[in-house]
């Protein structure tokens, strides 16, 4: 009984579904990827209709009422209706020509292609949901909310902090009007303070999908990451930085396309293009290049934010705010003094944003939260499924060791064993936070190939995180900070480096992962279990899946990476699973 607000990231991209109850709790958030297998899930629904009622019936048993609640606006900006009217977002519409182009840095197929598919996403946003709701539960009384896109960010980067107050940026790559918002927290509230307009506005988030074009790699896969991970072996290039430069203006929020060379000007950045046969050293000056760019105008932004608001503390949301190698120089760089970044900023996170909105202005009076969201909201994986595995095994070693199974863990890490880690629910967001883990000893420079290529069957270049125990950190990082989803990109101090080999990338950081007892007692048990026996505290932490794939969702997914790659054991809740009797 009672009542339920169900958000629906319904972004073409990273679709999502939260639930939350009528206490304002998170009872379930998890991006469609994970149960579909299918890395970003693009063009599909987030209330898949064979799998939303088994959420429902767990976790709204028998409702009252639910709210609905989706993370964009159903009226939409004007220029995207009159391209619709006009067929120019259909697919042969793609293809027509004599339109003035967008000023932007990409091509306006793509950006048309964008609207078409996040058009076709809102339209039928929460039918499949309706449908279930009325065959399972044909008395609950069902409304609706539909939430500007930036507002729903910002809501889930605010209430999953744990300020009662704090600035917040949304740097996106697009929404209904622009690409980026700013807002005020306070009391539970969001004041907006200022949102960009027009299409023809500046998009940082554009600019780093340009830049990750350039550098060979596709970002409608997501592969914004190899700029940051290929970035450090690259060097500052001066003549690519200065055009990147005469394209955009910033001046407080305000972000622009100066001049009448723009388009002359981005024409010219396809001169440092890495044709995707070419070896992909030669787009590292590219990554380091676009690194700096972005992370000199987003400081901009900040600083004017920090100006305007004098608050202490930032939240930050947006695909954007997945940029941790920016993101920790926040504090160095501004005078943000604490920066809050949730688990998952980007879009699947709007789930979590639209339903706390509906939930909020279902209020009398606003409603005190202000405490750090736990990233473990996802679906687990049953023990009845692994018994099923035992009794009808043939060929695996299967211990069941609810007494010691950490002390045995940390032994074979010890050992150098490669271990898939399987605990309780799963994290909700991109990164892999000893929930659905792939666990290493750091302490040998060659793990990091090891895993590289005999399971995750990526490039080379791309680094580890550390998962590091909180009250060791400040000896091994510069400037520590905690970093709770990985979020943050902090610089490894000199003397430490040849202690934890395997999780320093090649300019010296690691993008850390702060464990503490009562965020995860079981995962901090393993690390607190292998200092003791290595007096290193830390552990290299990668996400359980194989490149081009989601984190593993069920017992089926795990096996099919453990028995097919270069995994020596195999844990899930109490179970140890491994190859050979070991």
């Amino acid at each position: 009984m009672g009542k339920f607000y169900i958000g629906l990231s319904v972004t073409y991209h990273d679709p999502a579904l939260a639930i939350i109850d009528d206490q304002g709790e998170v009872l379930f958030a998890e991006a469609t990827e994970r149960h579909l297998q299918n890395k970003r899930a693009l063009n599909c629904p987030p209330d898949q209709l064979f799998y939303v009622p088994g959420l429902l019936a767990q976790y709204c048993p028998d409702p009252d009422e639910i709210v609905i609640a989706i993370n964009w606006r159903k009226k939409r900006p004007l220029y995207e209706a009159v391209m619709s009217a006009s067929s120019f977002l259909s697919a042969p519409g793609l293809l027509k020509a004599g339109i003035k182009r967008l000023r932007s840095p990409l091509e306006n197929y793509q950006l048309h292609h964008m609207m078409a598919c996040q058009r076709s996403s809102i339209v039928t946003a929460g039918l499949n949901l309706v449908r279930i709701i009325r065959e399972h539960y044909p008395q609950c009384k069902i409304s609706f909310a539909d939430y500007d896109h930036h507002l729903t960010h910002a809501a889930t980067a605010c209430y999953s902090s744990p300020f009662d107050k704090a600035a917040c940026a949304v740097i996106d790559s697009y929404g209904e009007n622009g690409s980026m918002a700013f807002y005020r927290y306070e009391n539970s509230k969001l004041e907006c303070l200022h949102e960009t307009k027009g299409l023809a506005t500046g998009s940082v988030g554009l600019y780093y999908m340009k830049i990750t074009e350039l550098c060979g790699f596709d970002w409608l896969k997501g592969e914004e990451w190899k700029v940051m991970g290929l970035a450090p072996y690259g060097k500052l290039n001066q003549e690519l930085y200065e055009l990147l430069d005469s394209t955009i203006r910033i001046d407080g929020f305000d972000c622009s396309h100066p001049g009448k060379d723009f388009f002359q000007n981005i024409a010219k950045l396809e001169a440092f293009k890495r044709p995707k046969d070419n070896p992909i050293e030669q787009a590292a000056d590219c990554a380091f290049t676009g690194q700096v760019f972005f992370a000199d105008i987003v400081t901009k932004l900040l600083r004017h934010l920090y100006s305007v608001t004098q608050s202490d503390n930032l939240t930050l949301g947006g695909g954007c705010a997945l940029n941790s190698s920016f993101n920790g120089q926040i504090t160095s760089r501004t005078d943000f003094k604490q920066v809050h970044i949730p688990s998952a900023p980007a879009d699947d996170g709007c789930a979590l944003g639209a339903a706390w909105l509906s939930y909020h202005a279902s209020q009398m009076k606003p409603v005190k939260q202000s405490k750090l969201l736990t990233p473990y909201t996802g679906s687990s994986i049953s023990n009845e499924s692994i018994e099923q595995l035992i009794k009808f095994n043939g060929s695996l070693h299967i211990r069941h060791l609810p007494e010691n199974l950490c002390e045995t863990t940390a032994k074979l890490l010890a050992q150098g064993k490669l271990v898939g880690w399987i605990q309780g629910r799963a994290e909700f967001g991109p990164r892999a936070l000893g929930n659905r883990s792939i666990l290493a000893d750091p302490r040998a420079a060659e793990t990091q190939d090891h895993i590289n290529n005999s399971i995750k069957f990526r490039e080379s270049f791309r680094p580890f995180a550390p998962s590091v125990l909180h009250e060791y950190a400040d000896e091994y990082f510069e400037n520590y900070h905690e970093s709770p989803y990985m979020d943050k990109t902090l610089r490894i101090k000199e003397a430490m480096r040849d202690r934890i080999p395997a999780v320093c990338h090649v300019d010296g950081t690691g993008r850390l992962q702060t464990v503490k007892q009562e965020w995860n007692p079981r995962f901090y048990q393993l690390l607190h279990s292998f200092y003791q026996l290595t007096e290193v505290p830390v552990l290299l932490n990668t996400s359980f899946n194989v490149m081009g794939k989601p984190l593993v969702h069920t017992l089926d997914d795990a096996l099919a990476v453990f028995l097919t790659s270069g995994l020596d054991v195999l844990v899930i809740n109490d179970y140890l699973i491994t190859k050979a009797n070991l």
